[in-house]
């Protein structure tokens, strides 16, 4: 059985699948709790030997899944053809829209004939960017269960613009819990600044 191939057809279902399996755990409490309390066991020691503030543990765990996330990606998803799908994307639909506005039929349908394999090649792409996602999960989500488990034994404030002092665990936009929202700030900042370092492409 050639699992490449499989992984070719099925490669974004399998992900897919995995995606909602981990989701999924985070309504298991005494999974979420025991992976949180596992970690926290190995680490704690160190964080709290340092004396490092939750909010400043968050930037750290930031850096690094935005490290390990982008060089995932970097050889995983073939950005060079995945530049070249966008650019031939952009041609066909200009050439189409001139088509279209010209009413040359005989045109048209040339481009109709191309349009399937235009489009098949951008769900390719599509399919690619999702399967890294699998083995992206397999380390963040253990490590958002730790935070969420370190948040409820350690209360913590911070400061931020628009919305002042706040406890991490509480509401900072809408629903949004302010540590969640200091995580995704820190989060989008590092990954960009890391991308560019590694001279990644853009999803």
């Amino acid at each position: 059985m050639d699992f490449s191939k499989i992984w070719d057809k099925y490669g974004i279902y399998i992900a897919l699948g995995f995606m909602m399996l981990m989701m999924f755990s985070y309504s298991i409490e005494w999974l979420r709790v025991g992976v949180g309390q596992g970690i926290d066991g190995a680490f704690s020691p160190v964080i709290d030997g340092f004396g490092i503030p939750f909010y400043i543990l968050i930037v750290i765990l930031s850096a690094f899944t935005g490290l390990y996330s982008s060089i995932i990606q970097k050889y995983t998803i073939d950005y060079e053809r995945m530049t070249d799908a966008q650019e031939r994307m952009k041609e066909f639909q200009t050439e189409y829209r001139e088509a279209q506005l010209s009413q040359d039929e005989k045109k048209i349908k040339k481009m109709d004939a191309k349009k399937d394999r235009v489009m098949r090649e951008q769900l390719e792409m599509s399919q690619q960017q999702f399967k890294p996602m699998a083995y992206i999960l397999v380390i963040t989500v253990p490590i958002f269960f730790w935070l969420l488990f370190r948040l409820a034994h350690v209360k913590s404030t911070i400061t931020m613009p628009y919305v002042g002092t706040v406890g991490l665990e509480s509401a900072a936009v809408w629903i949004i819990p302010a540590w969640m929202l200091w995580y995704m700030i820190c989060s989008i900042t590092l990954s960009q600044i890391i991308r560019k370092s590694l001279n990644i492409g853009g999803l």
